[in-house]
């Protein structure tokens, strides 16, 4: 009896072990699981018009997904866009693959991205340049406009001519944005300068005409002016190399341009859309991601101005004091830009 009772124990003492063991095997398993889940994040990036590699607004995101890549090791997929039918199609098959967070790029996806995240509502999405209102919806905007006063008055200081120019890529408030900022700019350093603006047209083809964008440049410096800044995408391309072959200044935008023809590129715009494409996906796999809106302007560095070893020759200190004492003032509130699409107008001019 006594051996019945103690063979009785062990094997309850056994299946309790072993109990024990697969439910630490469970656990182990759930933790592991939910590691391998944040960790097997699958991102996506849907460009605007213009390409991937147009050396501005597209190529800062690929930048930025590249840094993402390089600093985890986790892959991205991406889609360049040919027409506007192609922004829903792609964000959905990139949804229905698996993939999240999908960065959309530019205010025109804003349509598709309400669309396909209102079908996928456990997905995560990101727009840059346009809000849509979602729980499952980051929407990334930036003050152009600050960024835009420093180069404006940048080009106003290094002007011999006082006379600047400006090209816009689409025709839209948020190009104007740019637009009113540099003007501004540079009557803040001289009240007496004439700013000549163009723009490239109306529709999204607007982003990738380099040789409009040159010509518009030329006509402008055949003018007088001897600063051109261009807010154009691919196009803008095309008003820097009007500028070098002129003997004269462009002024870059989005990605840091300097380096296309040194000498003869003042300065950059910077809007970090590089960092904004990689703080989205590094939220998303860190087990960060928040919707809503998000505002980056000077004070949260998601725009400024470059300077390089393309470019230094070309700044003065005195030009470099007041682009510094003028952002002081943005970031403290002393000095207000104003926002061209608050009420679309533009008070400078």
């Amino acid at each position: 009896m006594i051996d019945i009772f103690k063979r009785a124990t062990t094997k309850r003492r056994g299946l309790a072990a072993a109990r024990a063991a697969l439910l630490g095997l469970a656990a182990a398993t759930l933790l592991s699981g939910a590691a391998l889940a944040q960790d097997a994040v699958q991102p996506g990036l849907v460009y605007d018009m213009g390409g991937k590699f147009d050396k501005s607004f597209n190529e800062a995101a690929y930048n930025g997904a590249e840094a993402f890549k390089k600093a985890t090791g986790t892959e991205y997929r991406d889609f360049e866009v040919q027409n506007d039918a192609q922004r829903e199609q792609a964000l959905r098959n990139f949804a229905r693959r698996g993939l999240s967070p999908i960065v959309a790029i530019g205010f025109s996806q804003a349509a598709a991205v309400e669309e396909v995240a209102k079908e996928f509502p456990d997905t995560k999405f990101a727009i840059v340049d346009m809000v849509v209102d979602l729980p499952n919806v980051r929407s990334i905007l930036f003050q152009e406009h600050e960024g835009s006063y420093l180069v404006g008055m940048l080009a106003a200081m290094a002007s011999k001519t006082g006379k600047i120019g400006f090209v816009g890529g689409m025709d839209i408030p948020l190009i104007r944005k740019f637009a009113c900022g540099y003007v501004e700019g540079a009557k803040a350093a001289n009240p007496n300068v004439e700013v000549f603006q163009n723009m490239t047209g109306t529709t999204g083809a607007a982003w990738n005409d380099p040789a409009k964008g040159g010509e518009l440049a030329k006509s402008q410096f055949d003018r007088g002016a001897d600063v051109v800044y261009h807010a154009a995408g691919g196009t803008g391309i095309g008003v820097l190399q009007a500028a070098a072959e002129a003997g004269k200044l462009g002024i870059g935008v989005d990605s840091n341009q300097n380096y296309l023809h040194p000498g003869h590129v003042l300065t950059s715009m910077l809007k970090r859309v590089d960092t904004a494409v990689e703080k989205a996906f590094t939220d998303a796999k860190d087990g960060k991601w928040t919707s809503g809106v998000y505002v980056l302007g000077l004070k949260e560095d998601g725009v400024g101005w470059s300077l390089d070893e393309y470019n230094k020759a070309l700044i003065t200190p005195e030009m470099q004091a007041a682009a510094d004492k003028a952002k002081a003032g943005i970031v403290d509130g002393s000095i207000t830009v104003h926002d061209y699409m608050s009420d679309n107008a533009c008070p400078a001019g």
